[in-house]
């Protein structure tokens, strides 16, 4: 019964460092535009994820989804800038697979959904 509740309790502790990514991602991003750093604001959310790239650390819903909200379409290359610049983040990229993402998707506010 005791590895049954530790069990529960690890999940839910890994729920919340998940949130916690998010939470802390969308407080950054929101500061770096507000003072001008960023050209637009992203704000991150939990998805899907895509199976065909599952790992062995990969959760439910492992997808790790950026919306850079424009307030216009935005363009493929943009799409592909930001996401090469998160990925430039090793030490945070590893911090999102350990945590159990295993897809980052990058869209705009049209194609969120």
């Amino acid at each position: 019964m005791w590895d049954r509740i530790i069990k529960i309790k690890e999940w839910f502790g890994e729920i919340y460092e998940r949130h916690s990514i998010v939470s802390n991602f969308n407080k950054t991003a929101k500061m770096a535009f507000i003072s001008g750093l960023a050209p637009t604001q992203l704000k991150a959310s939990i998805s899907s994820g895509d199976s065909n790239y599952r790992h062995s650390f990969s959760s439910f819903r492992s997808g790790f989804r950026i919306v850079a909200l424009t307030g216009n379409p935005l363009s493929r290359e943009a799409m592909k800038d930001i996401g090469n610049f998160i990925l430039l983040d090793t030490s945070f990229v590893r911090q999102l697979v350990s945590c159990g993402f295993d897809t980052l998707e990058v869209t705009g506010e049209e194609n969120s959904t």
